[in-house]
């Protein structure tokens, strides 16, 4: 039997544009995508990302896998049984498989789950990772808040961690990256207020794509439903790089700078 590849691919966070040029070839390439979605009902996020990269190919198969937004083993393993069949089914028949997954596969990803599976159900079948930009890249940037610099240490929290164990993380960490933060944002907010972080924090919804929204009095969202794709950053910033703070170095800067100004104000006049 000469079985198919399976491929992992990163769609990115939202915008269609910040697929990598390796992830459209990919995708255009394969003879099956593998689409996660919530349920039969629900657009998958990830389909709505990649789908503008993807060229029309009749021959090509959309298959879309149900996976239940639950933590219940219960009902979480019959969905995970049924998208191992499928998957199983194309590779056996030699057809290559991309399972596409918003952000990069390895980070948080539903991914991870059929990575470690595969390599037990189909031990001759190649992997391959195609990496995306993540939520903690996207996020930083829409924000405008540098992630690190200098000496800086970052930690990344999903929505699972404990407000007592956020205390310590915000108390021994500089820059703090707050994932999925909709279910806890009051215990957060209430938190940074304690912690005198406020007016270091801001939070980011859907980052990167059309309805990217970014708010930085963090008190506004206090007693808001916030979206599920949602994070905070934490900038504390109090261990800044080497050139950060050096008033000698940026009057330099300036300085050189004016006088490259100068001197082509004067070469325009010639």
């Amino acid at each position: 039997m000469s079985w198919g590849q399976l491929y992992g691919v990163g769609v990115g966070p939202g915008a269609p544009d910040l697929l990598t040029v390796r992830a459209v070839r990919v995708l255009n390439d394969v003879d099956v995508i593998a689409i996660p979605r919530p349920n039969k009902w629900s657009k998958s996020l990830a389909w709505r990302i990649a789908e503008p990269n993807v060229e029309k190919n009749d021959e090509q198969e959309h298959l879309f896998l149900e996976f239940p937004m639950t933590k219940d083993k219960s009902v979480l393993g019959p969905a995970w049984d049924k998208a191992f069949a499928a998957i199983g089914q194309r590779l056996a028949q030699g057809k290559s498989v991309a399972f596409i997954t918003q952000g990069d596969p390895m980070v948080y990803s539903t991914f991870i789950y059929l990575f470690s599976a595969a390599n037990k159900l189909w031990p001759e079948v190649p992997v391959k990772i195609i990496p995306g930009v993540t939520s903690i890249s996207a996020v930083p940037a829409a924000a405008r808040v540098p992630l690190a610099d200098g000496m800086e240490r970052v930690a990344v929290l999903p929505a699972t961690y404990g407000v007592d164990d956020l205390r310590q993380v915000l108390n021994d960490f500089d820059t703090i990256v707050l994932m999925k933060v909709s279910s806890v944002i009051q215990d957060v907010v209430g938190l940074l207020e304690e912690e005198g972080l406020l007016d270091k924090a801001v939070y980011v919804e859907k980052a990167s794509s059309s309805e990217e929204r970014v708010i930085r009095d963090v008190r506004q969202i206090r007693h808001d439903k916030c979206v599920y794709f949602s994070m905070i950053v934490v900038a504390k910033k109090e261990r800044a790089g080497i050139l950060s703070d050096d008033a000698e170095s940026l009057q330099k800067l300036e300085k050189y700078w004016q006088s490259g100004v100068d001197e082509g104000e004067g070469n325009h006049a010639h």
